[in-house]
């Protein structure tokens, strides 16, 4: 996700796509660690994704 999409959605779909990304990181880096993925970037880009969502929220929350 882009920084532009991720300001248009709303702190409630924030939230839930936040959630929804880290359960996704958690059972992509568990597979990893089992057998090794066909593309492991897909880790950088999804925890990158989390970050951004992350930093969105804490910036909300302070305004």
């Amino acid at each position: 996700m882009k920084q532009s999409e991720i300001k248009e959605l709303s702190t409630a779909d924030l939230q839930d796509k936040l959630g929804a990304l880290k359960k996704n990181y958690t059972d992509l880096k568990m597979a990893h660690a089992i057998t090794p993925l066909e593309n492991p970037l897909q880790l950088r880009t999804l925890r990158r994704t989390v970050a951004r969502i992350a930093t969105e929220l804490t910036k909300r929350e302070l305004q």
